[in-house]
């Protein structure tokens, strides 16, 4: 076994460069969201040198980047390679056009093989990046999100079902149809909490793109649904969060005001968590939840948390800590917005390597955050971080634990997180990279599909324990890690390997904890699963490209496991057929994670988008197979 020891040579490199774009008025200007979409704004890599046996090694670590799905929403798509015609064939003449039903509350003629199609739309636009709760008020009430096209670009879009998720209703609600301001988020009489970083002039016009739907209930059954939203011409970004009231069961949701008309003003700032106008500040990858436990001291209270992306004039990367922000009236009014993500002697290094104003010791390279609500009311949060020691080319899984208290209405509401705990290795040597136009990134060869590493958590209601699931190359391949915590997130078990064989990529993981009051942890784990390519282990320069052998050419499927405990590897089950890889308008997008929930009856409800249904009238509309949403009422394999 190799030694390694760390030397203190480092050598550190900003690579978040950008080619400035020229305005019509001649004066060069960072766009964020449309120039990282485009490859002109790129990931920052730390470059550190270790000695390993006297030998100087030079180590290049990627760190962490804006998520795949915001720069599918702001990527201007005109058609990108269609998925093999021998994965994908067309419907046979005289397939029948899909058509609405009484079956259902949408076209039924797309639910098929077992599972239920959540999204409702008749058209042939990409819906994705999944979210599913249950209401502990009512649990055959079901709640899901997903990232849904049919407006023509990418907005939040919002599904319900009455009856355990046989039948769902839909909306794309105008939620991006407020006017960005930020100068009217700072402290005011009717609101004390600043809402802003920056503060600076807004544009007044309304949000054109949105992405990462994330959806919570709280114990009264009120549900709560929250989005980024940004713009592709402009600096503006924010985050959202909006409520649907008990006993609407999801199926409308309370306007956030645009603030075009002066009578609005006052209430200008309902349901907003955050925005700015800016190229120095970037909204991105937000998760949601709420306090639904009837006995808790913070019983109702709701909890946002998401990555606040901080660079410099010329677009050059400084950080992306966690943010994190509290309400207590029913997401109305938001806590003014607190890094979060913290700091470690023992756990973080080189926070400074961008941003001199910072501590070497700061955990500040961070994305892909995850709250979970403890019995007791804390706060939990788990997050992946770039932050490791000189030689170390993998990252990171933290997680802060948070004593919330306070009044959003009246501006007291804080926090209070402590230090991160390490929750395990992310292992990213050798992961894969393909070239989606902007250069490498982490991706899954086989179906060509962009992913990350981003962490899940969820919690076991009777007891508090945590689970905390994510994908890493530590085999070689794309494989589901977990850990557990008994102790209210301050310490993590050993990670060990979810799945028990190997030979294809598992990626994109969820997890759930069946929520019984006696007897061991019944966990839950679902993630997709897809063929492997020749030579994955060794990406070729300039990355994988779609006309490389393999590449876009094996089919997936998705899949959930069941176990007791972290006694792995767990059990799967299948749920969908073999489908093959997004094409044409949807290429290189499945989401940047999918959704698992387990009601009170033991039943799990997983949700997830897959290209089983097939354009009848192809090449029209751009694509071979459509992306779809579907989601099962399933037992849980392995725990019982």
């Amino acid at each position: 076994m190799r030694r390694l020891v760390v030397g203190t040579l480092v050598i550190c490199v900003g690579t978040l460069a950008v080619v400035v774009a020229t305005a019509s008025g001649g004066r060069g200007r960072v766009l964020v969201a449309h120039d990282a979409a485009q490859g002109s704004l790129r990931p920052a890599t730390l470059v550190t040198h270790a000695v390993v046996r006297g030998q100087s090694r030079r180590v290049t670590r990627r760190l962490p980047f804006i998520s795949a799905g915001t720069l599918y929403s702001a990527a201007d798509r005109s058609g990108g390679p269609l998925a093999p015609a021998r994965l994908a064939p067309r419907a046979a003449a005289g397939s029948p056009v899909p058509g609405l039903s009484q079956a259902t509350l949408g076209c039924s003629r797309r639910t098929s093989f077992g599972s239920a199609r959540v999204n409702q739309d008749c058209g042939f636009r990409l819906q994705s990046e999944e979210g599913i709760a249950y209401n502990p008020a009512a649990p055959t009430h079901l709640l899901a999100g997903m990232n849904d096209e049919r407006q023509g670009r990418n907005q939040c879009g919002i599904a319900y079902s009455l009856d355990n998720g046989r039948h769902w209703g839909d909306q794309l609600p105008p939620f991006q149809a407020w006017a960005n301001s930020p100068e009217d988020m700072l402290p005011s009489g009717a609101d004390p909490n600043r809402n802003t970083i920056l503060g600076d002039p807004g544009t007044g016009g309304i949000y054109q793109r949105a992405s990462d739907p994330a959806l919570a209930f709280d114990s009264r059954g009120r549900a709560y649904f929250s989005c980024v939203t940004f713009d592709n011409n402009t600096n503006a970004s924010g985050l959202f969060v909006t409520a649907s009231p008990a006993g609407a069961n999801g199926s409308y949701f309370f306007n956030i005001d645009t603030g075009t008309q002066p009578v609005n003003r006052p209430i200008l700032r309902k349901f907003k968590v955050v925005e700015d106008n800016s190229p120095l500040v970037f909204h991105d990858k937000n998760f949601i939840a709420a306090d639904s436990f009837p006995t808790s001291p913070n019983r109702d209270n709701v909890y946002v948390t998401w990555t606040v992306f901080r660079l410099d004039a010329q677009g050059n990367f400084l950080r992306s800590p966690i943010f994190g922000s509290m309400s207590t009236d029913g997401a109305q009014t938001w806590s003014t917005p607190e890094e979060i993500s913290g700091n470690s002697p023992t756990l973080c290094f080189f926070g400074d390597a961008f941003d001199r104003t910072q501590s070497p010791h700061q955990c500040n390279n961070d994305q892909g955050s995850d709250p979970v609500v403890l019995p007791n009311g804390a706060l939990v949060v788990v997050f992946n971080n770039g932050n490791t020691p000189a030689g170390n080319p993998n990252g990171q899984q933290l997680a802060v634990h948070c004593s919330p208290s306070g009044s959003s209405t009246i501006g007291t509401a804080r926090l209070h997180c402590a230090a991160p705990a390490k929750v395990g290795d992310d292992i990213i040597q050798n992961e894969p990279l393909c070239n989606f136009g902007r250069g490498p990134e982490e991706c899954v060869p086989g179906n060509f599909i962009r992913t990350n590493d981003f962490p899940r958590i969820g919690v076991r209601r009777s007891n508090g324990h945590l689970y905390a699931v994510w994908q890493d190359y530590r085999n070689g391949e794309y494989d589901v890690q977990l850990a557990r915590s008994t102790n209210a997130g301050r310490t993590w078990t050993s990670s060990t390997t979810v799945n028990r064989s190997r030979g294809l990529d598992r990626y994109e993981p969820a997890v759930a904890l069946a929520p019984a009051a006696t007897g061991p942890d019944r966990v839950g784990v679902s993630y997709y699963r897809t063929g492997r390519v020749p030579n994955e282990n060794t990406t070729p320069s300039g990355g994988f490209s779609a006309d490389q052998s393999g590449v876009q050419d094996r089919l997936s499927d998705y899949v959930l496991s069941g176990g007791r405990s972290v006694s792995t590897p767990f059990t799967e089950a299948i749920l969908t057929p073999k489908f093959p890889p997004p094409g044409g308008d949807q290429f290189g997008f499945l989401g940047d994670y999918s959704g698992l929930t387990i009601a009170p009856s033991g039943r799990a409800h997983p949700i997830w988008a897959d290209t089983r249904n097939v354009d009848p009238l192809a090449p029209a509309n751009g694509i071979i197979n459509d992306e779809d949403v579907f989601t099962v009422r399933t037992r849980l394999p392995g725990g019982g």
